[in-house]
Formats: structure tokens, C-alpha cells, sequence
């Protein structure tokens, strides 16, 4: 009698066991499955994204004049600028090289409109800046460029969002020296002042010799 409860006991047990490892095995189960249908449905998703297609434009020449008449007409078609460097091409010779783009399908609508300053002298530079600043433009990039009958000069592409009915003005500082020493402090005393730091080359100009030329900017009460 004894022995018969005690296998009807270990027999219940056993029985609870088996259930319980049931249980676990088909919630463990049912976890992996719904984890594995997430994971294919990221990886669907993923598939179906496409990243918007985007229209470059490259303009490369040796005449400052010419650039800054393609970068309006490619502007004209809806193009923003991305990118300036001036340098030595296989083919080109010396040549300045701008790199614009727009969404690819967007309308040709002309929201921008650019202005190329190019000149030797780093102190006409500094007044060229300031008199488009204050018609609006503002500084997007610069580089150093050998041109055809400029000799060795300072380019600076300044872009005005048509859209943008109230542009915040800027006052700006062009340091230029031979020293980097010179040029730290002369960044430090400026950064005091509340100039913010946005462009920076070094040439050679056919005045100043070869210079370290830094661009700041720093926003106007309006």
C-alpha cells in the first residue's frame, strides 16, 4: 500500500514536471518566433527603403569670372552650393573646382543666388566681405587658386537664400599673417571680441607673401 502511493506520488510529480517543461519549452518558443518575425520585418523594411537620389553638379575652371557666372546659372536650376578647392587637374592645368547639388526630381527653382570674391590683396578682401555681408550674403567656403591673369589669389564663395526675408547680419575679420604664433593670438583676441571661427587657408599672395588667412564672423543685433 505504501509503495503504491509512493509511485502515485512520484508518477503526479513526474507528470507536473513534464507539464511544466512543456510550458517553458512552448513560451521559449513562442518568444524566438516573435523575435524572428521582428527581425524579418526590420530586414524587410530595410529592403524597401531607398535613399533619395541627389544631382551633382561640377564646375571646374581657371577664370574666377566664369565661375562665379556657372555657379548662378546652376543655382538658376535649383542647385545649392556644397564644396570649393582650387588646385592642379591632370587636363585643366590650375583650375578651381565647386561642387553643388540638389535633390534629384526637385524643382529648378532659383532660391540662391552666389557671389565669388577673388583678389591678391587680403585688405581689399576684408572690404569685398563685409560690403556683400551686408547685402545679405553670408560665407559658405574658400580655397587658394592660381588663376590665368590673377596670379596666385584668395577665393571666397558667399551664398544669399532669396527665401530669406530677414537674414541675420554678420560683421566679419580677416586675419592674415606669416606666423602661427601670430595668428593664435590674434584668434584669441578675436574669439574674445565674440567672433566665431568659419574659414581657413594659407598661400601665397602676391602682396603678403605666403600667409595664413583665417575668416570669423560674429552675428549683429537686428
Amino acid at each position: 500500500m505504501k509503495v503504491a502511493k509512493v509511485i502515485s506520488i512520484l508518477f503526479l510529480a513526474g507528470g507536473l514536471g513534464s507539464f511544466v517543461f512543456a510550458w517553458t519549452q512552448q513560451t521559449d518558443d513562442s518568444a524566438a518566433s516573435s523575435a524572428s518575425n521582428k527581425q524579418q520585418a526590420q530586414a524587410a523594411g530595410e529592403l524597401d527603403y531607398a535613399p533619395p537620389s541627389i544631382d551633382y553638379w561640377l564646375i571646374a575652371t581657371n577664370k574666377t569670372s566664369t565661375m562665379d557666372k556657372e555657379m548662378n546659372e546652376a543655382a538658376d536650376a535649383g542647385h545649392r552650393f556644397e564644396s570649393v578647392m582650387g588646385g592642379e587637374t591632370s587636363f585643366g592645368g590650375s583650375e578651381v573646382i565647386v561642387v553643388m547639388s540638389r535633390a534629384a526630381g526637385a524643382p529648378a527653382e532659383s532660391r540662391y543666388q552666389y557671389r565669388l570674391l577673388a583678389t591678391s590683396k587680403t585688405s581689399t578682401m576684408q572690404k569685398e566681405l563685409q560690403e556683400a555681408a551686408d547685402a545679405g550674403f553670408v560665407y559658405k567656403g574658400q580655397t587658394v587658386f592660381k588663376s590665368t591673369f590673377g596670379g596666385q589669389e584668395v577665393i571666397m564663395i558667399l551664398e544669399n537664400d532669396l527665401d530669406e526675408t530677414s537674414p541675420l547680419p554678420y560683421s566679419y575679420k580677416l586675419l592674415a599673417t606669416k606666423k602661427t604664433s601670430t595668428m593664435e593670438k590674434e584668434l584669441r583676441e578675436a574669439g574674445s571680441e565674440g567672433y566665431e571661427f568659419v574659414g581657413f587657408t594659407v598661400s601665397k599672395t602676391r602682396f603678403g607673401g605666403s600667409e595664413l588667412i583665417a575668416i570669423l564672423r560674429q552675428p549683429l543685433p537686428h
